[in-house]
C-alpha cells in the first residue's frame, strides 16, 4: 500500500489555456465617420479631385507624334514593347528610366514620411482616395453619421433596401469605371472603349476590368480601414522612417489634460482643468475609428481630420487652435516638460499660459529645423541626384542604335580568285517615329569592298538603307579583301552608319578573319 503524500501544486498556467485564449481575428466594428470641415478637409478634397482626375482622364489626352506613332499622350504599348509619355518614348532596353523613377518614388516616400509622417496614407494613397469617394456616395444617399447609424440598426424595410441598393449600385459603377480606366492605359482609349462595349475586346481586358472592379468595391466599400490596418505593410515600415523631428498628428495633452466635460464648473471648484472638453469630435470624424488622444497608433493615417474637428470646437469655446496639431516629438516633449515642471509634477495647463490666459511664448512650435536635418537632406540629395541623372541621360540619349554580328560558321570564305570574304549581320534600330535613310560604309580595312544583299552601292562605296519608323532593320553584309591585302593577323575595322537627314552617326567596331588569323 502506497504511503499517502502531499503533492505541492506549482504556480503555473499554460499560455494558451482555454480560459485565456482569445480569438485570432476580432470581428469588424463598423465605423461611421462624420463629415469634417476645415482646412485639412478642403485640402483632401483638392487632392482627391486632382488624383481622380489624373487617373480617369489621362488616357484620353492626345499628343501628336506624327503619322507613324500612336497619338495617346500616355500609353503602355505592350504589344510593340513601348512606353509613351507625352514627348518621351521608352524602349525595352531603356527600362532603367522606369527603374530610376521607381527608386525616386521610394526615396520620395521616405523623404515625405520622415518629414511629415504618413502624409501619403492620409492624402494620396489610392485606398484613402477611393474610400473618401465611396463615403461621399454613402453620405449623399444615407445621410451623415447619425442617420447612417440609425439606418444600420433598423430592420430591413423597403426604404432601407432601396437606399442600400442605390449605394452599392453606385459603388459598383465607380469600381467598373476604375477597372475600365486602367485598361485604357494599355491601348488606344477610344478604340478600346468601342471594342469593350461591342464585345470585341480581348479576354484580358474583360478579366482586368472584373478583377479591379472586385478589388475596388471590396477594398473601398466593404473593408475600408481594415486594408490599412491588416493588409498594408507601410504602417509597420513607417516606424523606421520616423524620428524625433518628424511631424505627426498629435494630441497635445500638456494643454488638454485633465479633460473635463464641465470645465467651467470644475474650474470654479478650484480643480485643474485642461482645454479638452471630452466631446469626442476628434473620434467621430476619424475614418479609422481611433482616438488620437490615446497617442500614436498603427492605425492612424495622419489625415488630420481630427485637427479640423478639434479646431472647430476650440473656435466655439474661444480658445486657441492646436489642441490637436502636427508637431514633432521634440517639441511635444519640451512643452510637456513645461506643463509638468520638468516631469516632477502632474500636468497643469496653467504652467503653459501667461497671467492673462494666453499660451506662453516659451512653447515650442514647428520650425524650419524640423525639415532641414541630416536624414531629410540626404534623402533630398539622393532624390535630386537620381532625377538629374535621369534627365541628363534622357536629353543626351541617342535615337540610333547599331549592332554587328560576325558569322560564326564559316568565319571566312576563300573565293576562287584567292580573296577572303567575311559575312556580317548588321542591325540598324531607328528609335524615332519617322522614316530615316542611313548611309552605311566601312572604314579601316585597306583595299576592301562591301556588298549588302538587295542594295546597290553608290559611287563612293556607301549604301543608302531606308529604315522604317520605330523599327529594326537587319541586313546581310559581305566584306571582301583581296589576297595580297590579307594578313595573318585579325584585323579590326569600323562600320559607320550616318543619318542622311540628321546629325546622328553611329560606329561599331568589327573584326575581319583570314586563314592565317584563325590558326
Amino acid at each position: 500500500m502506497l504511503e499517502k503524500m502531499d503533492i505541492e501544486r506549482l504556480d503555473a498556467e499554460a499560455v494558451n489555456s482555454q480560459k485565456q485564449r482569445q480569438v485570432l481575428y476580432a470581428p469588424r466594428k463598423k465605423i461611421f465617420p462624420k463629415r469634417a470641415s476645415g482646412g485639412f478637409r478642403r485640402f483632401k478634397w483638392l487632392v482627391m479631385a486632382i488624383t481622380l482626375g489624373i487617373y480617369y482622364l489621362v488616357p484620353w489626352l492626345r499628343w501628336d507624334r506624327g503619322g507613324y506613332a500612336p497619338d495617346q499622350a500616355v500609353l503602355i504599348d505592350i504589344a510593340n514593347r513601348r512606353f509613351y509619355f507625352f514627348f518621351i518614348e521608352i524602349w525595352p532596353q531603356e527600362f532603367f528610366y522606369v527603374a530610376g523613377l521607381l527608386v525616386m518614388a521610394g526615396l520620395g516616400l521616405f523623404l515625405l514620411t520622415s518629414t511629415v509622417g504618413r502624409a501619403w496614407c492620409g492624402y494620396t494613397c489610392p485606398q484613402t482616395v477611393w474610400v473618401d469617394l465611396f463615403l461621399v456616395v454613402e453620405r449623399a444617399i444615407e445621410g451623415d453619421r447619425n442617420s447612417r447609424i440609425k439606418l444600420d440598426k433598423e430592420p430591413y424595410s423597403l426604404r432601407k433596401l432601396m437606399l442600400r441598393t442605390a449605394k452599392h449600385a453606385i459603388w459598383l459603377l465607380i469600381a467598373v469605371a476604375t477597372g475600365g480606366a486602367w485598361i485604357f492605359y494599355f491601348a488606344d482609349a477610344p478604340t478600346l472603349l468601342v471594342d469593350v462595349f461591342t464585345g470585341q475586346a480581348a479576354f484580358v481586358a474583360y478579366s482586368t476590368i472584373a478583377f479591379l472592379t472586385a478589388t475596388t468595391y471590396v477594398f473601398g466599400g466593404l473593408m475600408r480601414e481594415q486594408v490599412c490596418t491588416y493588409m498594408c505593410p507601410w504602417p509597420r515600415i513607417q516606424a523606421a522612417m520616423l524620428d524625433e523631428a518628424s511631424l505627426t498628428v498629435t494630441y497635445n495633452d500638456w494643454r488638454g489634460e485633465p479633460r473635463s466635460r464641465h470645465a467651467k464648473k470644475s474650474a470654479a471648484q478650484g480643480a485643474v482643468v485642461g482645454d479638452c472638453v471630452d466631446c469626442n469630435a476628434c473620434v467621430v470624424v476619424c475614418p479609422m475609428g481611433i482616438d488620437i488622444r490615446d497617442g500614436q497608433q498603427l492605425e492612424c493615417i495622419t489625415c488630420a481630420l481630427c485637427i479640423d474637428a478639434c479646431d472647430g470646437v476650440m473656435d466655439k469655446l474661444g480658445r486657441e487652435r492646436g489642441l490637436i496639431s502636427y508637431t514633432t516629438l521634440n517639441d511635444y516633449n519640451a512643452n510637456m516638460a513645461l506643463a509638468t515642471a520638468g516631469g516632477t509634477q502632474p500636468i497643469d495647463p496653467a504652467r503653459v499660459r501667461t497671467a492673462d490666459g494666453k499660451l506662453a511664448a516659451t512653447l515650442r512650435h514647428i520650425s524650419l529645423a524640423s525639415f532641414l536635418r541630416l536624414r531629410t537632406l540626404l534623402y533630398a540629395a539622393l532624390w535630386s541626384l537620381i532625377g538629374v541623372g535621369l534627365v541628363y541621360a534622357l536629353v543626351t540619349r541617342e535615337r540610333l542604335d547599331v549592332n554587328v554580328l560576325h558569322d560564326r560558321n564559316p568565319q571566312f570564305v576563300m573565293l576562287s580568285d584567292g580573296s577572303v570574304r567575311n559575312g556580317y549581320t548588321l542591325k540598324i534600330l531607328n528609335m524615332i517615329a519617322k522614316p530615316r535613310v542611313m548611309a552605311v560604309r566601312i572604314e579601316g580595312l585597306p583595299q576592301s569592298s562591301v556588298a549588302i544583299a538587295g542594295i546597290e552601292a553608290r559611287s563612293d562605296g556607301s549604301f543608302l538603307v531606308p529604315v522604317e519608323p520605330d523599327r529594326l532593320r537587319s541586313l546581310k553584309v559581305f566584306v571582301t579583301q583581296p589576297r595580297h591585302a590579307s594578313t595573318d593577323q585579325v584585323q579590326t575595322f569600323r562600320f559607320v552608319i550616318e543619318d542622311t537627314q540628321g546629325p546622328e552617326t553611329k560606329t561599331h567596331t568589327a573584326t575581319f578573319q583570314t586563314p592565317g588569323s584563325s590558326k
